[in-house]
């Protein structure tokens, strides 16, 4: 990484703005890094991830939103970032249903408001979370960044759709090199609350049973393509350094970070309770209650990650064993059960 490179980045509370953070600064760079701290899942988790980024050098951290346009000129103007990566979001598909007003504020004009300063205040490269939702119901799997993506089924994904087509539209006009992130099924520890792997473990110290949306088939089960956090952080490392060139054509484009390995949803769980069982010493069994697929849900999530292969060499390898091995050893530390 260049290390005299100033780096900022949004949603740096957030569960890959603090990997991505740490990471970079850990290899001596600097990050400005910039959070709401709002309480869509539990506050204390974003706290114990600044903790953690605070003692080290390089990092400044200022509490603010991104869709209030002042504070996004403010950090431009007194930093002058060189690359930046927005990772801040209203996330989640089924929240997008109940609350739809903050998906518009964060996603679409928090976005418009970093691409308007990056339009005023050069940059080298802005790097920006996408999602995989963008795929809506496809059926052609595995998703490539090619295919067709105007059938979005939530709301989530429409707005993540619209990024894409602001940044598309924003490095055409002023020549910014600007990449899109297509994340699939993010995990890990310190992850998000509202993820299933997560919801499903504290319910299960709850001492209650988990939904699963899919009708009990477990032929036709939803599969996902779980990408544990190491990945998705190295695959964005080594994008930031490797932004699109402009010349005849726009200097944007799109990947996919996905594991490119799908897993049936009940594979997954099955690997989630062996997991936690190694962790406690004892054995783990959820008890499943289940219904019928959610609006907005998906059947399938799978990635092609060739492009993302043949512009940096990189494709994700951790197995779910592994990742979520990593996840219940943290949960069972972090939350002290037993």
């Amino acid at each position: 990484m260049d290390t005299n490179k100033t780096y900022f980045i949004t949603g740096a509370a957030g569960f890959i703005g603090f990997y991505l953070s740490k990471k970079l600064l850990e290899q001596g760079c600097k990050v400005i890094g910039i959070d709401n701290l709002n309480d869509y899942y539990d506050v204390n988790l974003k706290y114990n991830r600044l903790d953690q980024l605070k003692p080290l050098d390089n990092f400044t951290f200022i509490e603010g939103d991104i869709s209030n346009k002042e504070a996004v000129t403010n950090v431009f103007e007194k930093y002058k970032p060189n690359i930046v990566v927005n990772l801040a979001a209203q996330a989640g598909v089924r929240y997008s249903i109940e609350n739809p007003d903050v998906y518009i504020q964060s996603n679409v004009i928090g976005f418009y408001n970093i691409l308007e300063a990056c339009r005023h205040y050069p940059v080298d490269h802005l790097v920006y979370a996408s999602s995989s939702s963008v795929y809506g119901a496809n059926k052609k799997v595995p998703f490539e960044e090619s295919d067709f993506v105007d059938t979005p089924v939530s709301l989530y994904a429409s707005t993540k759709k619209s990024n894409e087509l602001m940044a598309y539209t924003y490095s055409h006009l002023y020549k910014f090199p600007a990449t899109g992130l297509r994340f699939f099924t993010v995990y890990g520890p310190m992850g998000r609350p509202d993820m299933a792997y997560f919801g499903f473990t504290d319910k299960y110290f709850n001492r209650e049973s988990i939904k699963i949306f899919n009708n009990g088939d477990f032929e036709n089960d939803l599969y996902r393509d779980f990408t544990y956090i190491d990945d998705i952080v190295e695959g964005i490392e080594r994008l930031l350094s490797n932004p699109p060139t402009g010349g005849k054509t726009v200097p944007h484009k799109v990947f996919n970070i996905g594991n490119n390995n799908p897993e049936k949803l009940m594979v997954f769980i099955e690997t989630l309770e062996k997991a936690l069982s190694n962790s406690l010493g004892r054995e783990v069994q959820f008890e499943k209650v289940f219904e019928p697929i959610k609006p907005g849900d998906v059947p399938a999530t799978y990635a092609s990650t060739d492009q993302l292969q043949k512009a940096v060499g990189f494709k994700p390898t951790t197995s779910i064993e592994e990742g979520l091995q990593q996840f219940a050893d943290w949960y069972v530390e972090y939350y002290k059960v037993k």
